[in-house]
Parts: structure tokens; sequence; C-alpha cells
């Protein structure tokens, strides 16, 4: 079939074109051509989707049977090229985040039908924040689509060519070695899931014509705090030590969650449904997940080469705690002990 990527050559949407080749689907990507190279065996459209002109230039001549929108943050971007799109292809596929829903991470088995943020389809930037801003892209799609509609709602997203920072940053600081602080209770269950699953299971449906939205944070449970930090240290073959710090100690130094410590959210009532979303129906529908520790050893076989000043990977966000702070927990943790 002839698939049509919007974004398709970072982390996500890289994983979604390589799948799709690799199912033998015929390729075409449509991104602004200034993140990496385009895939061989795409058709590769250069162009900016808040440009009209370059919208009618993608679309001239051209049908497809399924799109994949996997760069859609603004609603009314979306909204402008839903509309474009309408007529041109069948299906269309809008990858989201369980950002959508206002309950995550506070709210212990979020699914598919747990209420979505309200935004409007025709949303400006400035309407919200990022998971607010999803919601409203979801709406354009549902809403303003002439066609069948799939929306994915990934979690908490690993693996090679992870361009937000989270793994990347973990297994830096890891291969480092020495005394490295670990948050939390090390015990604590975890739901990640790897890109490579995500895209596999995104083209398998968007293949069938599969309508409706999936939650795809993972398998509940797939690893702990202890273990996939453990993981870090096996791949890279460091001798750090991880010291684990209770999460009060950590906000009393102001440590923040998601950024400082990648990955780590504190115990709480605010938190109690981060690591609980339901990818029931996704798993029931077909979605397979790799173990943790592949996803781990993978992204350092990626990872190891790159020059550690160019691991940054263009994230918006900076990720990681800086040294002497690390330095000054792990200094206060040793006096209280």
């Amino acid at each position: 079939m002839k698939i049509l990527v919007i974004g398709g050559s970072v982390f996500l949407g890289r994983a979604i074109v390589a799948e799709a080749l690799r199912q033998g689907h015929e390729v075409t990507t449509f991104n602004r051509g200034r993140s990496r190279p385009d895939a061989p065996g795409v058709e590769a459209v250069h162009g900016d989707r808040e440009v009209p002109a370059d919208l009618d230039r993608l679309v001239e001549g051209r049908q497809w049977d399924a799109v994949i929108d996997v760069c859609g943050y603004t609603p009314r971007v979306v909204l402008d090229s839903v509309r474009k799109l309408s007529g041109h292809a069948g299906h269309y596929t809008f990858i989201s985040s369980i950002s959508a829903f206002p309950g995550f991470p506070a709210v212990p088995g979020l699914d598919e039908d747990s209420p979505r943020h309200e935004c409007p389809a025709d949303a400006d930037g400035d309407y919200g924040d990022y998971g607010v801003l999803k919601a409203g892209c979801e709406r354009a799609v549902e809403e303003h689509f002439d066609g069948e509609t799939l929306i994915i709602e990934p979690g908490l997203i690993l693996g090679p060519h992870e361009n937000v920072g989270r793994l990347p940053w973990w297994l830096t600081r890891i291969a480092k070695g020495g005394r490295v602080l670990a948050p939390g209770d090390p015990d604590r269950a975890m739901q990640l899931i790897d890109a490579r699953d995500i895209a596999a299971f995104t083209v398998d449906q968007a293949a069938r014509g599969t309508t409706g939205r999936f939650l795809t944070s993972g398998v509940p449970g797939n690893t702990t705090y202890g273990d996939w930090l453990r993981d870090c240290i096996k791949v890279t073959g460091s001798d750090a030590e991880l010291v684990w710090v209770d999460d009060a100690v950590l906000r009393e130094h102001d440590v923040q969650m998601w950024t400082e410590l990648p990955l780590w959210a504190w115990e709480g009532p605010d938190t109690e449904g981060v690591w609980l979303p339901s990818s029931a129906k996704a798993l029931a529908a077909g979605l397979t997940c790799r173990p943790v520790s592949e996803t781990v050893r993978d992204t350092w076989e990626w990872l190891k080469d790159i020059p550690e000043e160019e691991r940054s990977f263009g994230s918006r966000l900076q990720h990681g705690i800086d040294p002497e702070k690390e330095a000054r927990i792990l200094a206060d943790w040793d006096a209280r002990s």
C-alpha cells in the first residue's frame, strides 16, 4: 500500500518509516528536510506543513492509501493538513500522546475512554500546553478528515535514535561511573515502551484500516527503576554505584521530576497513575513489546560512538542533573545516613 508519513525523520517517525519499508509499503515522507537525510527507498517531499503552497505541492498528482501524521502539535496546523489531504487518502493515523488526558499522571488505569483535555480543533499554539494541544489535534483529525481515522496515544517512549534525552542521559551518566544518584524506590514498577514496537503496531493498524484510538504505553510492570538502571550499568560495562535517595530528600533539594532525573516522578497522589495506564486494548489488538533490557542494549549500541557533546539531538528540554548538584545531594544523603 501507499503510505504518506508526515515527519518521518526523527525517533518515532524514523521508526515508523523503517517499519513501513520493512513491510514492503511504498512510502512518501513530507518534512522540512532539516533533521537528517531521508531514509533510502522513500519518496521524499520537502516542505513546511504550515505553508499552504507546500501542502498544495505535496498533494498535487498524488494519492495514498493511508497517512501517518507523526509531528502534529498545533490543532490549527493539523486541521489545515487534514483538510488538504482529504480526498487524497482513505485513512489518517495521528500520533498523539498520553498527555492528551488531563488525568495523567495522577489517575491510575487511564484508558481510551478516559476524558481528554478540552481544546477546539482549530486552536492556535497559545491555547494551552502540549497535552491540551494534542487533544485538539486529535479532534481536528477525528472531526474533519474525510475518511477513516485512527489515534495512537503513546506513553513514555524509549529506544535507539531517541531525541528526547531520557535514556541517552542515563546511559551517558552511568558510563562515566562512580556514585550515581538514583531516585526513590528501586523496586517501584514502571511501564516503558520501545518506539519500534509502537511503529510496528501503528503500521499494522494503518494497513488494516483500523479506526478508533489506542493507548500504547506498554506492559504494566515491565521493569523497575532498579532493573533498568542496572541494565544501563550492564550494557555500558560501567563501575557505577547506584545510590538510592528518598523522594522526600530529592524534593527538599528541588530536583525536577522528568527532567533533572529523567523518568523519575516522585510517589504521591499527583503521580499515582504515572506507571498504570492501560494498554489492554492495544495489546489485545496485537501490540507486542520487547523487554526493556533489549531497548537499553540497542540504545547504547546506537549511542556509544556518538561524541558526548553531540548527544542533545536537538531536544527542546535540557535533561539531566548538574554534577555539582548531584554531588551536594549525595553528600547530604551520606550525612543523614
